[in-house]
């Protein structure tokens, strides 16, 4: 018979595993919010997602992971707030420019962390860009696909512990696989 822990000790689990309380939290207070707007402000988040990754591997600065989501969260609500250009043509000119500087740099010669980031963008956005295209059935299980595909690729990133800081590759791990799970299960 196992006793239950005191009260302080499942605080502190929670506070150790505070990303993944953060992912289940953001999940259930934006609760039925995806099914309003369709699946395009989702696969447009989802293009966000490889682009920080090949941000911080270009910089090769993992602290900044949670800044440089700030800024491209920033940057994409200022997009949608305008409706002037769309999300996925400036995310997808700004991956650009970063994979242009990475080349430049040599980047994309040596085998690393950033060509391996390159080809996930390429892959991530390939996805986002024919789920946007395609029926809207189709393309709700493509970006649900892509979800739970770079939860995946999270989870790699938080066992191997590169690229991006840990907190936030837990973070985004919890609330990818969470995201394709309600696309599938409850649109």
């Amino acid at each position: 018979m196992s006793e239950v822990p005191p009260r302080r000790s499942r605080w502190r689990v929670v506070l150790r595993r505070w990303p993944t309380a953060l992912a289940v939290g953001l999940l259930a207070a934006t609760a039925g919010g995806s099914s309003a707007g369709g699946v395009t402000p989702l696969a447009e988040v989802l293009l966000l997602l490889p682009l920080l990754y090949l941000v911080v591997a270009k910089i090769q600065r993992r602290e900044a992971s949670w800044p440089v989501l700030l800024v491209l969260v920033a940057l994409y609500l200022v997009l949608r707030m305008l409706d002037v250009v769309a999300v996925p043509a400036v995310f997808a000119t700004v991956a650009l420019a970063v994979m242009v500087w990475g080349a430049a740099a040599g980047d994309l010669r040596r085998s690393g962390a950033f060509q391996v980031q390159a080809l996930g963008m390429i892959g991530f956005g390939a996805l986002v860009l024919t789920a946007l295209v395609v029926e809207p059935d189709l393309g709700r299980y493509l970006v649900a696909a892509g979800w739970f595909l770079h939860g995946l690729w999270d989870f790699v990133h938080l066992r191997r512990d590169t690229v991006v800081s840990r907190s936030y590759a837990e973070l985004c791990a919890v609330l990818d696989v969470l995201i394709a799970a309600q696309l599938v299960f409850l649109a």
